[in-house]
């Protein structure tokens, strides 16, 4: 096999294994699309979002209903969803003012304002109805 038979082939091997692994990629990403992850903080492992910023559950929520709007969701931002979907213990809540909002086993996920950086849990037993979501709740 001469030189430039050999280099187009590995050239084409090479351009076979880099496509292959691109599209096993992209069915990776569209498969695992949901903004939360587990993330190590002072309190253990917590959920956060995809900047690892702490998440939080808020007691006056019921299962799949966000109660936390106007001055509440200034303060605590809803994890906002695009579209309806669910994965595992993940799934999105339609909220009243038609927004939606991820949830993590039926209970609404927000973020807290008064958190800077990520692993920040400042937000935990704020008003004694915010707690940090914790991958092991429930």
């Amino acid at each position: 096999m001469t030189t430039t038979i050999m280099t187009k082939t590995i050239i084409s091997k090479i351009s076979a294994a880099a496509l292959m692994f691109a599209s096993i990629g992209g069915i990776a990403l569209a498969a695992g699309h949901i903004p939360v992850q587990k993330y190590k903080t002072d309190m253990g492992e917590v959920l956060a979002d995809k900047n690892n910023m702490t998440l939080y559950t808020f007691d006056k929520d019921s299962d799949g209903v966000s109660n936390c709007y106007d001055q509440c969701a200034q303060n605590w931002p809803p994890l906002f969803a695009e579209e309806d979907e669910h994965e595992g213990d993940y799934s999105v809540v339609a909220r009243n003012d038609g927004t939606k909002v991820w949830a993590y086993k039926g209970q609404p996920l927000y973020l807290w304002v008064g958190d800077s950086e990520p692993g920040d849990v400042s937000g935990d037993g704020v008003g004694g109805v915010w707690h940090v979501a914790k991958p092991s709740m429930y």
